[in-house]
């Protein structure tokens, strides 16, 4: 038995470092945090100044169980969790759980996995510092409070959901993005025209090349566009002024937590949870550095290894020594960028993880090159004819420094510029003229966030910490307040005119698609009712200035200038009297908004939160008359919708006649647009409006679906049928849908293939219930991480058994029925009561009928698949 024991958080850590400290040191895993605050209001005692009751985890209990045993026998036991605050809390929760003293336990941080790094950290241990404890349990404490009061608000003012929440940061990222969101709603575009002029002439070899000049000033409209033309008619073109001058090109500062997020965004398409997810990986192989960091500084030692690769791989010419400075006033999580771990390494032999670290071994060699020197040429075109003067700019690249690594990417979404190569050029020097063209320009709204965008935004604002953006950006895309897409472009008329040699104006228009967005962030109806509903009455909350603020105090918090409890007694008086003033006296949130009138009634049509989601309405509910209800569709929402497309929604289900003696209607559904043809229902592209769908086409879908549908095999007899799905590609036998993985040629599947994906999921699925009643919808299945309850949709925990226990295998195998629903009802005390139903009296809703025209198609409605 090894004399030391020492605990980290994460296994793949413990493996690396057990290899580096060799047979006197046993490390072990905690799986991360192995206690946190009790559920439900037990969790704090507001009135004993916030005191946390911390309990362990149920699915940790086997963890601190092996941890005590082997804390036992070992002489001394070691704390090594991450260096930040959430770290040094896990290590203080470790102590306090195996009864060590937080005062003498040793402690080690290191800030990379290597030999030297853990060696000098064994060499010079500290003790936990209290200081970051209370500062992440501030953190903790206070979010709870903030969620446990603020949620039940939402769930009484907003809607039924009892999955509505409320955060201290999430909520204020949903307000960034619902407030981008409405700017970009109502601006109105302004166009004016540009003018540029193409010329040529011959570079140094005589080879012909042409240039671009433009003018600085934007023409305001059409006519004054043409008129500018006009009067350039029989214009000479000559060069009134040159001006030559070196420009330089620094590289950006190695990686931080955001700006590692916001490059692996931009350059590789990452989320910021798969980015964090990738470097944590790297950082627990020993491959980089602490991943959580708002530092941009780089060790001596570091400095020492990049100068002597770049002057190895590069040259001494390319190295320049460079100190960044950081941005964030409360740089403190870690004490140095992230950055490779041995700067020979270019590359790793991970597939997975490859493309990321060699992201950050570029970002890192870079940020220590030389400048990249450039020749800025600039010219001026004088018109003869009016005195106007266009601007031809070139730029010649003298030195590539850092540029032959690495150039930092762009959020912004502006036209890029190709880089304009002149030819040599001197004062005085007629230019032939090859044509002057005005082009109508339109003014862009702000971009809506990325996830990389949003997280600039947040750091910007000095609002959450290197460790909450990626989760604070899943909460709030998982709650349903913000969701993460593609949007089609429209398309748009622009008007263009141009102006040749032999002095002949051209006009044309041409279109160009706009608004076109690639995986961004859109809010929810239910995150604008949400968000406004929360600034109307927890304006402070809500502050980005306040929000900072906190995040100031935690930082004071850490470095021992203020007392948490005290802090948190600041924000919590005024808060719950907020919460508790809203609660008696705030009227329910509709988010609503008035459409117009319906014609044909003259009722009043209306767009609202309903208790499923957005909706529109006509009419009143105090009225003798019902209303009538529609749901949006996906790619609608009530602060955009207008009268027209809210009424188009009443039109569904359209029928549109019988095909092959059945009836064929369009509709749409929660998955989209879809024919329904008899009881079958057929998928139609989500681009399809279902208004332009007519009875050829649903024959068209309708035949397409038959095509699909037709059997591909037999197994054991019986027709084998394939298709795609939301999940991708699979077989359908009898009721068994088997999905088709990557390894197999979906479209030349064998019948080998069949059979050995058919056999292979029958053997899985004999294996899947240990018991299973099918008419009650309840079974007890094995699980991945083992044996749970099947409750209609619902997988519930199996819960201990009469002595305490977890049950055994043979205890599940012979579990009655009666049983299982007494471990139903102890999670779910509702979940057998018989619901009264209300008598009411249904009309029979009238079929909408196409309107018959006298060619052979019919029209036909909007559809999705339910």
């Amino acid at each position: 038995m090894a004399k030391n024991l020492l605990i980290v958080e994460s296994p793949a850590k413990a493996k690396t470092i057990e290899k580096i400290l060799g047979k006197d040191f046993e490390v072990v895993s905690s799986f991360g945090h192995i206690r946190d605050l009790a559920k439900g209001d037990n969790g704090i005692d507001i009135e004993k100044g916030f005191l946390p009751h911390y309990i362990i985890s149920e699915d940790k209990t086997k963890v601190v169980k092996d941890l005590k045993a082997k804390a036992k026998k070992a002489d001394e036991v070691w704390l090594a969790s991450d260096e930040d605050r959430e770290g040094e809390s896990i290590s203080w929760h470790l102590a306090e759980v195996l009864g060590l003293d937080p005062a003498t336990t040793k402690r080690i941080v290191f800030h990379e996995i290597t030999k030297p790094a853990i060696k000098k950290a064994i060499e010079h241990p500290r003790t936990i510092d209290m200081n970051l404890v209370d500062a992440q349990q501030a953190r903790r404490v206070l979010d709870r409070i903030v969620g446990f009061e603020l949620s039940p608000v939402l769930w009484r003012k907003v809607g039924m959901q009892r999955s509505l929440s409320a955060g201290r940061v999430q909520s204020v990222a949903v307000r960034l993005i619902v407030e981008r969101e409405r700017e970009i709603n109502t601006f109105e575009p302004v166009s004016s025209f540009k003018i540029e002029g193409y010329f040529n002439g011959a570079d140094i070899t005589g080879k012909k090349i042409s240039f671009k000049a433009e003018s600085a000033k934007k023409i305001a409209d059409e006519k004054a566009a043409l008129a500018f033309l006009e009067s350039c008619k029989d214009a000479a073109y000559s060069v009134s002024n040159i001006e030559v001058k070196p420009a330089r090109r620094s590289p950006a500062a190695p990686f931080t937590t955001s700006t590692l997020q916001q490059e692996a965004s931009r350059k590789l398409g990452y989320g910021v949870a798969k980015t964090m997810l990738i470097a944590q990986r790297l950082y627990e192989n020993g491959y980089i550095t602490y991943m959580r960091t708002d530092s941009v500084n780089l060790s001596a030692t570091a400095l020492a290894d990049i100068r002597k690769e770049i002057q190895h791989s590069y040259g001494e010419k390319y190295h320049q020594v460079r100190t960044f400075k950081n941005k964030s006033a409360g740089a403190q999580e870690a004490h140095e960028a992230i950055r490779p771990t041995y700067m020979a390494n270019h590359t790793i032999n991970e597939p997975d993880m490859r493309r990321l670290y060699e992201l950050i071994w570029k970002r890192t060699i870079a940020s220590q090159m030389s400048e990249a020197e450039f020749e800025k040429t600039t010219a001026q075109i004088a018109i003869s004819t009016n005195k106007e003067q266009l601007t031809a700019t070139g730029e010649v690249l003298k030195f590539d420094g850092f540029l032959k690594v690495y150039l930092e990417g762009k959020d912004d979404e502006e036209e890029s510029e190709d880089e304009n190569s002149l030819p040599p050029l001197k004062v005085g020097q007629q230019l032939n003229l090859d044509k002057l063209v005005a082009t109508e320009k339109f003014t862009r709204p702000a971009a809506r966030y990325t996830e990389a965008s949003l997280v600039k935004k947040l750091e910007e604002l000095g609002i959450g910490r290197p460790s909450t953006y990626a989760p604070t950006i899943s909460t709030i895309i998982k709650r349903n307040y913000v969701e993460k897409r593609d949007k089609d472009g429209t398309p748009r008329s622009y008007r263009m005119m141009k102006l040749t040699p032999d002095n002949a104006i051209r006009t044309k228009t041409e279109t160009e698609v706009v608004g076109r967005e690639k995986g961004k962030l859109f809010p929810t109806d239910l995150g604008f009712v949400v968000t406004d509903f929360l600034i109307e009455h927890f304006g402070q909350v809500m502050d980005y200035g306040f929000t900072a603020r906190v995040e100031e105090e935690f930082d004071d918090i850490a470095a021992g200038k203020m007392v948490w409890n005290e802090m948190l007694g600041h924000f919590y008086t005024p808060f719950h009297k907020d919460v508790q003033h809203t609660l008696e006296n705030a009227e329910r949130a509709k988010g609503e908004r008035e459409l117009g009138v319906e014609e044909s009634s003259g009722k009043k049509v209306v767009a609202r939160m309903g208790r499923y989601g957005p909706m529109i309405q006509i009419g009143d509910t105090d009225s003798e008359e019902k209303p009538k209800f529609a749901s949006l569709h996906k790619n609608q929402s009530i602060e955009t919708i207008t009268l027209e497309e809210a009424l188009d929604l009443f039109k569904l289900p359209l029928e549109l006649g019988e095909y092959e003696g059945q009836e064929v209607s369009v509709n749409t559904g929660r998955f989209g647009p879809y024919v329904k043809w008899g009881e079958n229902f057929i998928s139609i592209p989500r681009t399809t409006d279902p208004l332009t769908v007519d009875m050829e086409q649903a024959i068209e879908f309708i035949n397409q679906k038959k095509e699909a549908d037709a059997p591909v095999a037999h197994y054991q007899g019986k027709p084998v049928t394939k298709g795609k799905g939301r999940f991708g590609p699979y077989l359908k036998w009898e009721e068994l849908f088997i999905n088709v993985p990557k390894a197999y040629d979906f479209d030349n599947l064998t019948q080998k293939d069949i059979d050995e994906l058919i056999s292979k999921k029958i053997e899985k699925e004999a294996k899947r219930y240990i018991q299973n009643w099918e008419k009650e919808k309840i079974a007890i299945e094995n699980g991945r991480w083992g044996p749970f309850i099947r409750f209609g949709k619902q997988m519930l925990k199996l819960g201990k058994n009469a002595a305490g226990e977890k049950f055994t295998e043979e205890e599940l195998k012979t579990i009655s029925l009666e049983e299982v629903k007494k471990l139903i009802e102890a999670q779910q005390p509702d979940a057998f009561a018989k619901k009264a139903k209300k008598a009411a009296v249904k009309k029979a809703a009238p079929k909408k009928v196409a309107p018959k025209k006298a060619a052979a198609k019919n029209t036909a409605a909007k559809a999705s698949k339910k």
